[in-house]
């Protein structure tokens, strides 16, 4: 079963009638392609999931020009969430230089979907962008 949600960035103001997906939009479709499927999953998971989909929707609004697409997929016992924007730049985290256990300040949301997610696939995108990919075990 595959759950498609796509949305476009406005480029134009928001009076064109094209509001950007937020944050909060996209973890109701994760809740809700999860819930669709009827899986076994423990709310810690479901957590898991939800938070990897609010840090690549945020990291998308505020580092990648704006949200260009989004997938919610539920594949076995795991969630497939994609995220797309406008952005070439791959993302990092970077430790400060005076420790190796320390993020520098801002940066967290990658290394938490690093660490949460089993896979994660940053791509191109043919017309400029790229899509996040990230693949969360719900058991």
């Amino acid at each position: 079963m595959r759950e498609k949600y796509r949305t476009e960035s406005p480029v134009a103001p928001p009076e064109f009638g094209r509001p950007p997906l937020r944050p909060a939009d996209a973890r109701r479709a994760v809740r809700g392609a999860v819930a669709r499927r009827d899986l076994p999953c423990s709310a810690g998971a479901l957590d898991d999931a939800l938070l990897v989909t609010s840090e690549l929707t945020t990291n998308a609004i505020l580092h990648g020009g704006g949200i260009t697409g989004f997938d919610v997929d539920v594949e076995g016992c795991a969630v497939r969430v994609s995220v797309s924007d406008r952005s070439d730049e791959i993302p990092v985290a970077e430790r400060a230089a005076e420790e190796r256990d320390r993020w520098l300040p801002g940066g967290r949301g990658w290394p938490i979907v690093c660490r949460l997610a089993r896979d994660v696939e940053v791509a191109g995108l043919p017309c400029g962008g790229k899509r996040i990919t990230a693949v969360v075990p719900l058991a």
